[in-house]
C-alpha cells in the first residue's frame, strides 16, 4: 500500500463556537475516563460532564478505595477492572465499551479534577465540523494553566523527543484531553499498557495519516503527584525509546549504527596513517576499529532489516502495523 507523500497531520487554534453546545444534542458523544484511586475527585468530574448531553464511561483501573461506586453514583457507567493494569490499558477498556455505542466521537478526560468539563465543547468542536480526527488539549497554546516548573521542563523534553521521532508536532505530547473521530478509534490508535499511551497516538496518527489539530485548554493541579516525577518520567521516557524502535526501527537502530561505523572508520584511517608514517601497527587503535566497525554495521544492517520488515507488512497486511 502506496504511502502518500504528504502529510496530513496539522495544528490550527480554535475559539468556540456557541452553537457547538446545541450540535452536541444531535451527536453521540462518549467520554471515557481511565481512574486508579480517585474517591476524591471522580464523583464531582463525572457530575460536572454529565452537564452536557453526553454518556460517560469510568474505567476502574483495579482502584483499593471507592472509585467505581462513587462514579456509578455519579451517573457513569462503570467497568472494574480487577487488577491495576495502566492507564493504556484502562483505555483500550473504555474504548471497547465506548465502540459499542457507535459514537461520532470518543473523548479522554482524566479523573484526577485537572481537567475543566467546561473545555469540552472546544476539544470536541474539530471533530464534529469535521476539521481533525484527533484533538489534543493543551495546556501550553493559552498562558491560562499554572504547570509547574518541572512539569514544564519534561513535557518540554517529551515534546521534543516524540516530535523529531513520529513528525507529528504538538505543544503537549502528554495531554490526556483529546477527541477521536470515528475514523481514529477504529483505527485502534494505542497499545501502550502506561502512560507512553499519549505519545504512541502521535506515531500511530503518522501511520494512520490521521489529521491532528490542537485546541487550548486549562488544566488545575489540584492534588500532589500520586506517583513519583522521576520514576514517572522514567517510564515515558522509556516508553518513547521502545516506540521509537517500534515504529521507526531505521532511526533508533539506523542513526546509531551509522554514527558508530563511522567513528570506527576514523579510528581505522588512523591507524593506516600511523602505520604509513612510522611503519608501526597501532594494535589498540586497530582493535577499537574493528570493534567499533562491526556494532555499527550490525546496528546499521538491523535497523534496516527491520525498516524493511515493516514496510512489507504494510504493504501485504496493512492491519498488521500495530501488532
Amino acid at each position: 500500500m502506496d504511502k502518500q507523500s504528504n502529510t496530513t497531520n496539522h495544528i490550527e487554534a480554535f475559539t468556540i463556537n456557541p452553537s457547538t453546545i446545541e450540535m452536541l444534542q444531535h451527536h453521540r458523544v462518549v467520554i471515557v475516563i481511565p481512574a486508579y484511586n480517585e474517591e476524591r475527585f471522580i464523583g464531582s468530574v463525572v457530575l460536572k460532564i454529565l452537564k452536557y448531553p453526553v454518556s460517560v464511561i469510568v474505567v476502574d483501573d483495579g482502584s483499593s478505595d471507592d472509585t467505581a461506586s462513587i462514579a456509578e453514583a455519579a451517573g457513569a457507567n462503570v467497568i472494574k477492572l480487577e487488577k491495576n493494569q495502566g492507564k493504556g490499558k484502562a483505555l483500550n477498556a473504555g474504548f471497547q465499551t465506548a465502540c459499542l455505542m457507535d459514537p461520532d466521537v470518543i473523548v479522554t478526560f482524566d479523573g484526577d479534577g485537572q481537567h475543566l468539563a467546561s473545555d469540552l465543547p472546544i476539544v470536541v468542536q474539530p471533530v464534529l465540523n469535521g476539521q481533525a480526527d484527533i484533538v489534543i488539549g493543551s495546556r501550553y497554546m493559552q498562558p491560562t494553566s499554572k504547570v509547574p516548573l518541572y512539569r514544564e521542563i519534561g513535557h518540554t523534553f517529551f515534546n521534543l523527543i516524540t516530535r523529531l521521532s513520529s513528525g507529528v508536532p504538538v505543544t503537549d505530547s502528554q495531554s490526556g484531553y483529546r477527541a477521536f473521530s470515528r475514523k481514529a478509534y477504529t483505527s485502534d490508535v494505542f497499545h501502550s499498557t502506561n502512560f507512553t499511551v499519549e505519545s504512541e497516538m502521535q506515531f500511530l496518527a503518522k501511520e494512520y495519516e490521521l489529521k491532528v489539530v490542537e485546541v487550548p485548554i486549562t488544566i488545575r493541579y489540584v492534588d500532589k503527584p500520586k506517583r513519583s516525577v522521576i520514576g514517572q518520567g522514567s517510564m515515558v521516557l522509556n516508553g518513547i525509546l521502545h516506540l521509537i524502535g517500534q515504529y521507526r526501527p531505521l532511526m533508533f537502530f539506523g542513526v546509531p549504527g551509522a554514527f558508530i561505523l563511522t567513528v570506527g572508520i576514523v579510528f581505522g584511517i588512523w591507524v593506516v596513517d600511523i602505520y604509513a608514517r612510522i611503519r608501526t601497527l597501532a594494535v589498540g587503535y586497530a582493535m577499537i576499529s574493528v570493534l567499533l566497525s562491526m556494532i555499527g554495521m550490525l546496528l546499521l544492517s538491523t535497523g534496516i532489516i527491520l525498516h524493511s520488515i515493516r514496510a512489507l507488512l504494510f504493504d501485504y497486511f496493512p492491519h498488521s502495523r500495530n501488532s
